[in-house]
């Protein structure tokens, strides 16, 4: 089972990640995760990542592509894994199919979990003003301003992804606003059929 989520911020993805990990036992891959994981362990790409982000810039697309190429080698992702939050533009989804193609191994699916954005800010802006009422401090990304800005940020980069994979036939998509168990059980739906090959 190997699955990309699409989904803006707050739309849910990394709940239902957690399920599907139990669920079909594979792993949930986050891109800076990884990255993290192979400067630390001093692999020849996690250098190579290292020294660019210490002259403060940003990971190119192909040092992204080689940090998953190398994670989806270890042991637990052998029987899949859940990309989320790559790729996140056309470009990245083509190097990561042409890297996945060069070791035989197949997506299973792309799931666009979809959302209503001015509900979307509402909730984010609730959440911010409960976890205030509580005393805690507020997450740097619920600020609504902020959550605005990448909002529209994810917007522009990733709507041409889903169009990307909606025309090879590969695209499904949730209502991510509903309650978190009915997008669970479709979900877990869409993947028993994506496994069965439907």
């Amino acid at each position: 089972m190997r699955i990309i989520l699409l989904g803006p911020p707050g739309a849910g993805k990394g709940t239902q990640s957690t399920r599907i990990v139990e669920r079909f036992g594979i792993p949930q891959l986050s891109t800076g995760d990884m990255l993290r994981a192979a400067v630390a362990a001093g692999t020849p790409i996690g250098l190579q990542a290292k020294a660019i982000m210490d002259r403060g810039d940003l990971v190119s697309d192909d040092v992204v592509v080689g940090i998953v190429a190398d994670r989806i080698e270890e042991e637990d992702a052998r029987n899949g894994f859940i990309l989320d939050g790559f790729p996140r533009t056309v470009a990245q989804a083509e190097a990561l199919e042409a890297m996945l193609s060069s070791k035989g191994i197949k997506l299973d699916g792309v799931i666009e979990f979809t959302v209503d954005e001015s509900a979307l800010v509402e909730r984010i802006m609730k959440r911010a003003q409960e976890t205030a009422a509580r005393g805690e401090p507020v997450r740097k990304d619920d600020n609504p301003d902020i959550f605005k800005t990448r909002l529209e940020a994810y917007r522009s980069q990733t709507t041409p992804l889903s169009a990307h994979y909606a025309g090879k036939g590969m695209l499904r998509k949730l209502d991510g606003m509903r309650p978190i168990d009915d997008v669970t059980r479709d979900l877990m739906d869409l993947l028993e059929q994506a496994r069965a090959g439907a």
